[in-house]
């Protein structure tokens, strides 16, 4: 009996017959019975009695298999592939008599060495299977291999039981994302999990988030990766590269992020995880880096695609260095068609091995250019991507920019497809919200969706996904407690991360004990949570900002594995009232329809789908100076039978602000649903018979958000 491709049980002779040939041994090689292998199955595929693997290169003439005892430095066999296993590029061998659970493997790959031209082979360097689908080498946090060799391939069996479990398949409209650090969600003593800084330990927290009421998560990268690149001391603490941005394996999860040893069964223990998101009704976004990998540049180490076939797996200029579009030192040749094909196939795996609901590309703006640099039309990959059948369910999210200069907000390619990270919608949000003057037209735009970037007839309703913090930059505190980024810490001389943060530190830079500045830094807390969850769009919001932790004005963490980085579980507890005000918006937003569907009906009142407003109703001034904007929302909710009718005011000013709101039929009154100026208990309000009622005048507080609510009065 064996494993096949989907975990299912099968005898040797059902497998024979499903591949059309008596799989027997018919040569031998170093003690080694073999035979050709399936030429369409990238890697290593177990069989009865062996393992199939399969390796290609445009540009190399010979391959051999290399075999290692488990946690061995030295082979203890090396097969050749013979000639006549070669069709085209492609070479493919089955190995009879493997006991997976004892061997890892690497590849002696042979050819030429030309680096005026790109080709750098070096068959004296054993290197990593591309197609791998686990990675031995770095299994624990910050250690190195028993072996003294950083990575090695392992043959993974694939039994694991997915049961009935579904996916969630929530609407794009409908999703409420978070992004997260799967080590530093639960590493902090304070996250009181029993496995912290593991998928074991993430899961744990699955109850929270369903507290919180978000509905799927954005994981940073959990492919496997170097996180001991560029490792180093500064001020007595270990720097090493946390997050993750540096992949090593594109198939092959981060077994350092496992609670316990996966010995061929790498993999396992992020399944359970993301089937239990699934129970939960929470999809599984994966924050996928293809823009770069961590063999650098000229400098760099000699991982896998060095080897296998440089000049194709990365952009060259036309003296053969690294193109580096990427700011990492090489640039993947992503529109090359071998390489396309990998992405592809790595990210159907994904989505078929782990059930994964959608991706969200890093620097996507680099999968869009050409062999030479150049920026596509109509990139292939990208279109590809857009109508592949397995990928047909699955969220494609662009973080739409590189760091060659090619920033593509609101024009990434999208066959009406991809969504992409609105950058400008965070950086608009953030000068209005700390008082710069002249932003209500273009706020108003961001607020609506972004339709004056994402015009709805080419790119739908979803192509926008908002958002104030990320893990690039300030968290949401920070924004409101620092003018300035603090990353001393970084060994960088504060010269890395970014410069213009749109932040505003309320009157002291950093912590102090003044009640007036807190309950300011608070109430500008409020004001961004109202804005960005009443904004039409995809919210997403930054692990930990629902209860202000900080990074201490560090605003590019990358590489800092301790408190700095983790996620303190401690400010829960002493900041319930943001935590609460949170929950609540989010809540409000799913109640309210007309804030996630553009396609809702138009309200029977008589009322536009979407309307902007100035201190009077139906005339927003665009005055310089203006610092205050109202937007109205309107629409027939069918499974309420009522007009769903929702205005904001926002009021950016340091002084008062009184509105005029717009006349309603008159059964239908303003009541005040939200009121950031109001003290904790009061500043929402859920029941409709709680809230306040009033006419048709309003005063807002300085830098203040309210929400109010058109409800129908029956008799």
């Amino acid at each position: 009996m064996y494993t096949d491709l989907v975990g299912d049980k099968v005898n040797f002779d059902d497998f024979s017959k499903t591949f059309g040939k008596n799989l027997i041994p018919i040569d031998e090689s170093n003690g080694f019975k073999i035979r050709p292998g399936f030429y369409l199955e990238n890697g290593s595929v177990v069989i009865p009695g062996g393992v199939s693997f399969t390796v290609h290169s445009q540009n190399a003439t010979s391959f051999k298999l290399v075999l290692f005892k488990r946690e061995q430095s030295e082979p203890y066999a090396i097969i050749p592939f013979p000639e006549n296993y070669r069709i085209g590029n492609v070479y493919s061998m089955i190995v009879f008599g493997l006991d997976i659970e004892e061997f890892e493997y690497a590849y002696s790959v042979d050819g030429p060495y030309k680096p005026e031209k790109g080709l750098i082979f070096d068959n004296t360097k054993y290197i990593l299977d591309p197609y791998a689908k686990a990675v031995a080498g770095q299994s624990r946090w910050g250690l190195k291999s028993k072996s003294g060799s950083e990575y090695r391939s392992r043959v993974v069996a694939n039994d694991f039981d997915w049961g009935n479990s579904k996916q969630p398949l929530i609407p794009m409209e409908e999703l409420l994302i978070y992004e997260l650090h799967v080590r530093g969600f639960t590493k902090h003593s304070s996250s009181q999990v029993n496995k912290p800084g593991t998928f074991a330990g993430l899961s744990e927290k699955i109850p929270y988030l369903k507290e919180l009421g978000i509905n799927a998560v954005e994981l940073m990268p959990i492919f496997e990766f170097d996180e001991m690149q560029d490792e180093r001391t500064v001020n007595g603490k270990r720097l090493l590269n946390y997050w993750g941005y540096n992949t090593v394996s594109f198939f092959a999860p981060n077994t350092s992020y496992t609670a316990g040893s996966e010995y061929n069964r790498e993999g396992d223990e992020l399944k359970s995880l993301i089937k239990k998101f699934h129970e939960n009704d929470i999809e599984v976004i994966l924050d996928v880096v293809f823009n770069h990998t961590a063999e650098g540049n000229e400098n760099g180490p000699y991982i896998s695609f060095k080897g296998f076939d440089n000049s194709v797996y990365y952009m060259l200029t036309p003296d053969a260095k690294y193109y580096n579009f990427s700011g990492c030192g090489n640039t993947i040749n992503c529109n090359h068609p071998i390489v396309q094909r990998m992405i592809l196939d790595c990210l159907r795996f994904w989505v078929t091995e782990y059930r994964v609901d959608g991706f969200r590309f890093d620097l996507a703006s680099i999968l869009g250019r050409n062999e030479d640099g150049s920026p596509m039309n109509k990139p292939p990959l990208l279109q590809n991507l857009a109508f592949d059948p397995i990928l047909a369910n699955v969220k494609l999210i662009a973080e739409a920019w590189d760091a060659g200069g090619l920033y593509q907000v609101g024009s990434f390619p999208s066959w009406n497809r991809w969504s992409e990270w609105n950058g400008k919608y965070r950086d608009d949000i953030r000068r209005f919200l700390k008082g710069d003057a002249g932003l209500a037209s273009v706020v108003a735009d961001r607020i609506a969706g972004s339709r004056d970037l994402y015009n709805p007839a080419s790119r739908g309703d979803s192509a926008s996904v908002n958002f104030i913090t990320c893990h690039d930059g300030f968290t949401l505190y920070d924004l409101y407690a620092y003018n300035n980024k603090h990353n001393e810490g970084n060994s960088w001389n504060n010269t890395d991360g970014e410069n213009n943060n749109n932040s505003w530190n309320c009157g002291v830079e950093g912590d102090t004990d003044n009640e007036s500045i807190l309950k300011l830094r608070r109430q500008m807390m409020k004001n961004a949570c109202a804005v960005l969850l009443i904004s039409q769009g995809i919210p997403m919001l930054l692990a930990g900002d629902e209860f202000s932790n900080t990074q201490f004005g560090n605003n590019n963490p990358y590489c800092q594995d301790n408190d700095i980085s983790w996620i303190n579980w401690n400010y829960l507890d002493k900041n319930k009232e943001i935590f609460n005000f949170f929950k609540n918006m989010i809540k409000f937003r799913k109640s309210h329809s007309v804030l996630r569907n553009n396609k809702i009906k138009p309200a029977k009142c008589g009322l536009p789908q979407v309307s902007r407003h100035g201190n009077n109703p139906w005339n927003l001034d665009q005055s310089e100076e203006k610092r205050m904007l109202g937007m109205m929302f309107a629409g027939w909710d069918k499974e309420k039978d009522i007009d769903d009718i929702v205005y904001i005011a926002i009021n950016s000013n340091w002084e008062k602000q009184y509105v005029k709101l717009p006349d309603l039929p008159k059964d239908i009154k303003w009541h005040i649903a939200v009121n950031t100026a109001m003290p904790e208990g009061k500043d929402f309000v859920e029941s409709v018979d709680e809230m306040l009622q009033i006419g048709t005048q309003v005063e807002l507080e300085p830098r203040s958000v309210i929400i109010i609510l058109g409800v129908q009065i029956r008799n």
